[in-house]
């Protein structure tokens, strides 16, 4: 029976992680790590790769990056990878602050637009009409200015937004996801997507044009 056995570990990929730009990604920074005590801080601790000026705000790391810095560590380890193969590293800088004068200017072009596309919306299909007829088979007469239905139409519009998007202001009424969160997550999900696939083709990029340069001085093989 061997006394040291060939040590395990089993590792997990975090999907996406954030950074500061000024730090080095350490194994422990974008993996899950199960393997035994003796090894677990210092493989937490191993450094991966020092973030430079030219890989712009957002690192990709692969198994195939990570692996042969592990085996440089533990030389006979066996590597049990689950889940993810691949890592995006976003690199944040110092957090600035928020402008006072864009704020305002941002919420008053979002308030006026929605409120313009809420009123198209209302001409193209005159709804005025639709009121004025609503009106009529209620009470049995004709109406030409409805201000009390339109009035509370226009508090049924904001309290049925209220309801759908499970907001207002920071609170929420249930623990749901809302509308808003999930498209934001899908389009987060997309972009995740489109930067691995660009990081990778920058990657298969970088390899050809290394393997050319090597080819330039022998001529061709």
């Amino acid at each position: 029976m061997k006394a040291n056995p060939t040590p395990t570990v089993f590792l997990q990929l975090r999907s996406r992680i954030r950074l500061p730009r000024d730090q080095t990604v350490k194994l422990g920074d974008v993996a899950f790590i199960i393997c035994d005590p003796e090894w677990e801080e210092k493989l937490c601790g191993l450094p991966l790769v020092h973030p430079k000026d030219q890989d712009g705000n957002r690192l990709l790391m692969d198994l195939i990056q990570i692996i042969p810095k592990i085996r440089q560590l533990i030389p006979e380890v066996h590597i049990e990878p689950m889940g993810n193969h691949h890592t995006l590293v976003e690199l944040i800088g110092p957090s600035a602050k928020p402008s006072r004068f864009w704020f305002p200017v941002i919420w008053l072009l979002l308030f006026f637009g929605s409120a313009l596309t809420i009123m198209n919306f209302h001409a193209d299909v005159n709804m005025l009409e639709v009121h004025i007829r609503i009106v009529e088979m209620v009470t049995g007469q004709r109406d030409e200015h409805p201000y009390l239905f339109q009035i509370a139409y226009s508090l049924g519009i904001g309290f049925g937004m209220t309801v759908f998007f499970n907001h207002l202001f920071k609170k929420k009424w249930n623990e749901e996801p809302t509308p808003l969160e999930v498209e934001m997550y899908l389009y987060q999900e997309n972009l995740d997507q489109f930067v691995v696939a660009e990081e990778y083709r920058k990657m298969r990029t970088a390899e050809m044009e290394k393997t050319m340069q090597k080819r330039k001085p022998g001529g061709k093989r």
